[in-house]
């Protein structure tokens, strides 16, 4: 799955469990300097606290496996409401949303899916972009993310109130 870096990922799985959190994806980006982004979660949501810790455990398991020939900048942080989406299950919690798909390459002549996501397997997922569904195959993905939701009737149903 081309969704998160599985060298790396491999090799901090373990320091994330053994501080209690998933590790939800890993994402190499940047030209000159290279950035490692490390996307953590666990129930009721991370602190700066727990992004401080696996920053720690993750920057010490890097430096001894050294899996990065270049210099790079690690960051630590939790998936954020537009959550990057890395693994089956993780597609697999968010059926019925909509999610926000680039494709490595061409496939049916776009490399862009918005669109709600009706299903997930192991292998592909199935969005549906303007009434018409696509079937994307998770070896063909480059990123994907969930495309969050605001609920504004209750800002607004304050805002009345204070009138």
């Amino acid at each position: 799955m081309a969704l998160s870096d599985s060298k790396i990922e491999r090799i901090l799985i373990p320091g994330a469990e053994a501080l209690g959190v998933e590790l939800v994806a890993v994402e190499m980006a940047g030209g000159d300097q290279t950035i490692v982004r490390i996307y953590i979660d666990k129930e009721g949501g991370v602190s700066i606290e727990d992004c401080t810790k696996a920053s720690r455990q993750f920057s010490a398991i890097l430096d001894v496996d050294d899996p990065i020939s270049t210099r790079y900048t690690l960051e630590v942080s939790s998936p954020g409401l537009d959550r990057p989406l890395a693994k089956p299950e993780h597609f697999t919690a968010v059926i019925g949303e909509d999610v926000k798909i680039r494709m490595a390459s061409m496939v049916a002549g776009r490399k862009r899916y918005t669109g709600e996501l009706k299903s997930a397997t192991q292998e592909s997922i199935v969005v549906e972009v303007d009434g018409e569904e696509h079937e994307l195959a998770f070896a063909d993905m480059d990123k994907a993310r969930l495309v969050p939701t605001y609920d504004f009737s209750q800002v607004l149903k304050d805002d009345d109130s204070d009138t």
